[in-house]
């Protein structure tokens, strides 16, 4: 059975190795990774070389892509299901980056993970950003200290967490700077008992992490949502406020004065009373 490792280098937990390399002298400076790429090239030395040149000279048959690996997000390159084999063919074009998951993600150990890991093992790809091709391109310099750096990274990893006799296929996703900004190792073969202590310990790791995302994902889901409500229930209460003042106002505006009568208003006529002394008839009257 295949084991998946998944992970963002971002804790620096092989600082450590690098610097016994460096004071081993293995495998830890430009000049190791120099040296390696240009002797696979049958170069001696690697002025002029490419990125991509000294890349696919130390590792022969990899693969190279160009694209934004930042643009998919840490969830997603997590899952079992995440298409990593797409990435071990050349012509992969940048739709991957924007996989999205479609339903629950199947167990490691169901024939179809199992099938597209075992598809990729001893394979090594490298997910190059625009940006960072570009820099390369321009600075040779940089491009040397990239790729021993990555190099330094696939070395120590190796002898640090890989048992013997296991075959792994590697995809890393590089940053605009150069740095390693999250890589994939799945191994398969060797001693099929079960994962190292140290397998076992960073996948442990990384299953309470992920878990740890998606309740901080959900709390934040759920604190959006009721912020929302609140400010739709502040703003219907400041709507209700502001009807109703304008309706007082409005109709203290238009209420009659004291007199019933609005200013400007003609005034009713009113015919004075006739005073008929008794014994007296109107004038109406005598006529008749």
């Amino acid at each position: 059975m295949d084991f998946g490792v998944t992970g963002k280098l971002g804790g620096y937990y092989l600082a450590g190795q690098y610097r016994k390399n460096a004071a081993a002298g293995k495998s830890g400076g430009v000049s190791f990774a120099e040296l390696a790429a240009a002797k696979a090239a049958g170069q001696s030395d690697v002025s002029g070389m490419s990125f991509k040149d000294m890349w696919q000279a130390r590792y022969p048959g990899a693969y190279y892509h160009v694209m934004d690996g930042s643009a998919i997000s840490q969830g997603a390159w997590d899952r079992n299901d995440f298409p990593l084999e797409k990435f071990f063919r050349d012509d992969t074009d940048t739709s991957v980056t924007n996989w999205k998951p479609t339903g629950a993600e199947p167990e490691a150990t169901s024939p179809q993970v199992q099938s597209r890991w075992n598809s990729t093992l001893g394979q090594k790809s490298i997910i190059v950003p625009p940006e960072l091709e570009e820099k390369m391109k321009n600075d040779p310099e940089l491009a040397k200290r990239v790729m021993a750096n990555v190099e330094n990274f696939i070395t120590t990893y190796t002898a640090t967490s890989v048992r013997p006799g296991r075959v792994c296929s590697w995809l890393i996703s590089l940053d605009e700077n150069g740095e390693i900004e999250k890589y994939r190792v799945t191994g398969g073969g060797g001693n099929i008992s079960g994962p190292t202590e140290e397998e076992q310990r960073q996948f442990e790791a990384e299953q309470a992490a992920k878990k740890k995302r998606r309740e901080e994902y959900a709390r934040l889901n759920e604190e959006s949502a009721l912020k929302r409500r609140l400010m739709e229930q502040e703003a219907d209460e400041r709507y209700y406020k502001d009807s109703m003042t304008k309706k007082a106002v409005s109709i203290a505006a238009y209420r009659p004065p004291r007199s019933g009568r609005w200013p400007g208003a003609p005034r009713p006529h009113r015919r004075k009373p006739q005073y008929i002394r008794p014994g007296c008839t109107s004038s109406k009257s005598r006529a008749s």
